[in-house]
């Protein structure tokens, strides 16, 4: 049997500037490039406009930003992820796009729309979820929101960590630390928060609080509230041997999901 080694994850808590591709960009590039070597760089939720409804922002799946990620990933020889404004059809989405190190494409749509600041009245739903595999690992990437419905995060034996991207504001910041280790906790794997920081065009507040929870609910790593670059290590070997030893998740109920 292969042996999967350890996987070095890279989370960028950026400070945005308000509906700004080109500042973004080249500030998270500059952030990017002081990482000497990591196997995913994890950006926040619309990395490159910060989070606005505004879709005339919205690019296509060949447009500027994409091929961005594709050049980021090419250049460091990593995988990197992040979500952004995509128009495909008649559709707009807010859209995880995950680049890997070989320059293929995966994307997943966020599934749960924020209808608190009206989300759903201008983008469209996705519909399933996506895992990624990297260095071994299963990958689950899923948007803000997200993070509430437990049954859309549920483990079904198909991932090992869990990756929430996020634009989650201050004023409720202890739901998002208490549900990301609720989400560790009850699936028994590991979750990466990655949050932003600084003030949006909205006047919303951002203090971050990325972080990496271990599969027993351990705080491992919980950034404060400025930007930072962190490289984290996940064991696979920590991770299975939680498993084993508890068999939690051998208890767990047995149901299907009903879209």
């Amino acid at each position: 049997m292969q042996t999967i080694r350890d996987v070095n994850i890279t989370i960028i808590q950026p400070n945005l500037a308000w509906e700004s591709v080109n500042k973004n960009l080249k500030n998270l590039e500059r952030i990017i490039n002081s990482v000497n070597e990591t196997d995913l760089f994890v950006l926040p939720e619309m990395f490159n406009t910060s989070f606005s409804l505004n879709t005339s922002l919205a690019e296509e799946m060949d447009g500027h930003s994409v091929n961005w990620l594709k050049k980021i990933a090419l250049k460091k020889k990593a995988a990197i992820c992040g979500s952004l404004s995509i128009k495909d059809g008649i559709h707009y989405y807010n859209r995880l796009v995950w680049v890997s190190k070989n320059g293929e494409l995966f994307y997943y749509n966020k599934k749960h729309l924020f209808s608190l600041s009206k989300e759903n009245k201008y983008f469209s739903p996705g519909e399933k979820r996506l895992i990624i595999k990297l260095n071994g690992w299963r990958i689950c990437p899923l948007i803000c929101y997200d993070l509430r419905f437990p049954a859309w995060c549920r483990y079904k034996g198909d991932y090992d960590c869990l990756i929430f991207i996020a634009s989650w504001p201050a004023k409720r910041i202890n739901a998002w630390q208490s549900l990301i280790k609720a989400r560790a906790i009850e699936n028994m794997s590991y979750v990466i928060g990655v949050n932003r920081v600084g003030l949006d065009g909205n006047n919303v507040f951002f203090n971050g609080k990325s972080c990496l929870i271990d599969p027993l609910g351990k705080g491992y790593f919980i950034a404060n509230g400025e930007a930072l670059v962190k490289t984290i290590s996940l064991s696979y070997h920590k991770l299975q041997k939680s498993r084993k030893i508890y068999g939690f998740l051998n208890d767990r109920d047995n149901f299907k999901f009903i879209l």
